[in-house]
């Protein structure tokens, strides 16, 4: 399939530690490049970054909920913060068909700088 070369050809030329867990999925798990446990996900005709972030915590969901929503419009370059069952997850997709690598990479960077970025004020949420 020439749509999951070309994504495996973009992690590799980026350098990213990356295993392909299933067909069609790839853990990018690259800890000194600040890209931890993303999941690339390729369903014609979008390629699905996402990163499981946190348990939706059953304490002050209604103030967790309005900083998502606060994060998503003010903290976020690509993508956005949605539940996935009881999973807060960071979410992006990709059209394939015209998805460049720097447009990839830029996904990619952009989750994990997330990640880190915002960590600190999503983990005050998190169950002791």
């Amino acid at each position: 399939m020439a749509g999951l070369n070309k994504i495996e050809e973009y992690l590799m030329e980026l350098g990213v530690a990356y295993e392909e867990p299933q067909p069609g999925t790839w853990l990018v798990d690259d800890q000194s490049k600040g890209l931890p446990g993303i999941f690339v996900s390729f369903a014609e005709p979008v390629v699905i970054l996402h990163a499981r972030v946190m348990p939706a915590p059953a304490a002050n969901r209604e103030e967790f909920f309005a900083e998502l929503l606060k994060l998503n419009y003010e903290g976020l370059l690509h993508g956005a913060y949605a539940l996935e069952g009881d999973e807060v997850v960071l979410i992006d997709t990709l059209e394939f068909a015209d998805m460049d690598k720097a447009e990839f990479e830029a996904s990619l960077v952009a989750i994990g700088f997330a990640l880190s970025e915002h960590y600190p004020v999503l983990s005050r949420y998190r169950a002791n």
